[in-house]
């Protein structure tokens, strides 16, 4: 089993680098009055951990039935057939409506479910960033009808992606990343439960590269405590998600963009990556694979609309379907 999984805080206490946070979350459940909130942060800083915590502690063994998390990707970023296709929405989803309309009936549906032994029950949006702005400006009114019974968590790596109608409708709490030295100290005493050593040298190492992710860290140290052997932490650091980003492109030259989409995505929800290092690997997979100048300013305008705030998984699959395009007009244009 993951470490990252046996490791994971049950209680607020638990988490670690984030006090100041974690005190308003305390003093939130035991007064049994919780505001809309938007947690925000790096990957691997707490926000969804502390969102679990904090309903464990509001509604004790009700926590499940009074908290519903629902992700940006699967709402959104996917479409129709993902909806379609998902036992939760299964009694839910319209075939013959659009998904806006399929995404604010669904979302509708969740707020307006009583709470159980429970004032109001927790609504958490999961990459939050992926919302567009039609879908937010369905949440405000939802938010405004519901309340009373239902309060409203979204979390986000990029807080400035939430629309000001909800952003000054939330209490906006931040998830720094964590400092070395604490990490250091976690990842010591996962050590000491595990009876597992780990040289000081690949410490520092693992330190290094997680960059103030403390769940990136504990992956890095499992690996490295498992390996039995000396190996290069930045190449364990960079294999993984470099092999998936190839793999999109590779299913991009086969013709299957459906596939194509899918391993891509999976690099944002599996992977934890921000969009704009999903356009990285990609770019350093065309430039072994199929060093092209199309692609090359493909790429570009694609980080470049993601660094003014454009929908991450619209400018992904755009990004996508550009680089088909390229790739099979070049490959037409060789095979005359």
């Amino acid at each position: 089993m993951l470490w990252s999984e046996v490791y994971r805080p049950k209680r607020c206490e638990d988490i670690i680098g984030q006090d100041a946070v974690i005190r308003y979350l305390v003093s939130f459940a035991d007064a049994g009055s919780v505001p809309h909130m938007i947690l925000s942060g790096p990957h691997g800083t707490g926000k969804t951990v502390a969102v679990e915590c904090l309903a464990k502690r509001l509604y004790g063994e009700n926590w499940e039935a009074n908290t519903t998390v629902l992700s940006a990707a699967d709402l959104l970023g996917r479409g129709r057939s993902a909806l379609e296709t998902d036992e939760r929405f299964a009694q839910i989803y319209r075939k013959d409506q659009s998904l806006i309309v399929n995404f604010k009936y669904i979302v509708k549906w969740y707020a307006s479910m009583r709470p159980l032994d429970a004032d109001f029950k927790l609504m958490v949006f999961e990459d939050a960033e992926g919302l567009t702005f039609e879908a937010q400006q369905a949440l405000r009114r939802t938010m405004e009808r519901y309340s009373a019974t239902c309060r409203f968590i979204f979390v986000t790596t990029r807080p400035s992606a939430i629309i000001p109608a909800i952003a000054s409708r939330c209490l906006p709490l931040f998830f720094a990343p964590l400092e070395s030295a604490l990490i250091r100290t976690r990842l010591a005493e996962i050590l000491a439960a595990e009876a597992a050593t780990c040289p000081a040298d690949d410490i520092d190492l693992i330190v290094h590269a997680a960059r103030g992710d403390l769940r990136r860290a504990i992956t890095y140290l499992q690996i490295v405590a498992g390996a039995g052997e000396e190996i290069d932490l930045a190449e364990v650091a960079r294999s993984e998600t470099s092999n998936v980003a190839t793999s999109a492109f590779e299913a991009l030259r086969a013709g299957n963009f459906a596939a194509a989409r899918s391993i891509a995505e999976s690099l944002m929800i599996e992977y934890g990556l921000p969009a704009r290092e999903v356009v990285g690997e990609l770019r350093r997979a065309v430039r072994r694979e199929y060093n092209h100048p199309a692609l090359a300013i493909a790429l570009a305008d694609a980080d470049c609309q993601l660094g003014h705030n454009a929908n991450d998984f619209v400018q992904i699959n755009a990004l996508l379907a550009r680089i088909a395009r390229e790739v099979s007009s070049e490959e037409s244009t060789a095979a005359l």
